[in-house]
């Protein structure tokens, strides 16, 4: 089957519509899917959701659906870096659902497992926890969260071969994994693409078996926030 496509837009030709669930690798602007974001946008869809645990910066990342008013609802952990966001969230043109970070994470990986739900400890006596189940074990409270299975996976990765395998590198690995394993469909873009049996298997992070389409493409390597101090004096 192929996996390599030419393009963000042609791996995503016949996946996108309106009103789908998006799993979003990333975690602040490192390691997020930037070609298969704008990809999106440029496609038009409406009223997504968008699992992610952020939502990028005004002008990057998800950030950019966030401008053209394409995403109704986030499941993040943390939306700070964006005064668009914001102003949506707080006017009422934009849902938030709240999950900590390892919750969602294990969200992710749940559904990519086929659990449909699991008990935490994260979350029992706050805002996240209403509504949901309760139970006891062992004379401790947990709350019930449910597994996210998502229509489509966006992930970015810095090697693959052209069976899907991934290879993640140092802490752009954050989400990524989780996020590709949840979806009925994971598009993934990399920096290079190798000859298939090159990549050492005891390295691959990800295996192909999760990954549908495939496109290889330059990046941007953004810094969130830049902080120096003064050089003293020799």
């Amino acid at each position: 089957m192929k996996k390599v496509y030419a393009s963000a837009a042609e791996a995503l030709e016949g996946v996108l519509k309106d009103d789908m669930l998006i799993a979003a690798g990333g975690f602040g602007l490192c390691g997020i899917p930037e070609l298969l974001l704008q990809a999106i946008k440029e496609s038009g869809v409406k009223n997504l959701t968008f699992a992610s645990n952020n939502a990028g910066v005004d002008d990057f990342g998800i950030g950019i659906l966030l401008q053209t008013k394409q995403v109704s609802k986030m499941i993040s952990s943390y939306v700070g870096e964006n005064a668009e966001f914001m102003r949506q969230y707080l006017s009422g043109e934009l849902e938030l659902e709240f999950n900590p970070q390892g919750t969602l994470a294990e969200r992710m990986r749940a559904g990519g497992c086929g659990i449909p739900g699991f008990y935490t400890k994260t979350g029992v006596g706050t805002v996240i926890a209403e509504g949901k189940e309760h139970k006891e074990f062992g004379g401790e409270t947990y709350i019930l969260e449910e597994g996210i299975f998502a229509d489509l996976s966006i992930v970015k990765a810095w090697k693959a071969d052209d069976t899907g395998n991934l290879v993640f590198r140092k802490t752009a690995r954050n989400f990524n994994p989780p996020a590709a394993m949840c979806g009925k469909i994971c598009v993934a873009e990399v920096e290079e693409i190798v000859p298939r049996g090159s990549l050492d298997p005891d390295s691959i992070h990800l295996p192909g078996i999760y990954v549908h389409r495939l496109i290889q493409g330059e990046h941007e390597k953004r810094i969130e926030q830049r902080t120096t101090r003064k050089r003293e004096e020799a």
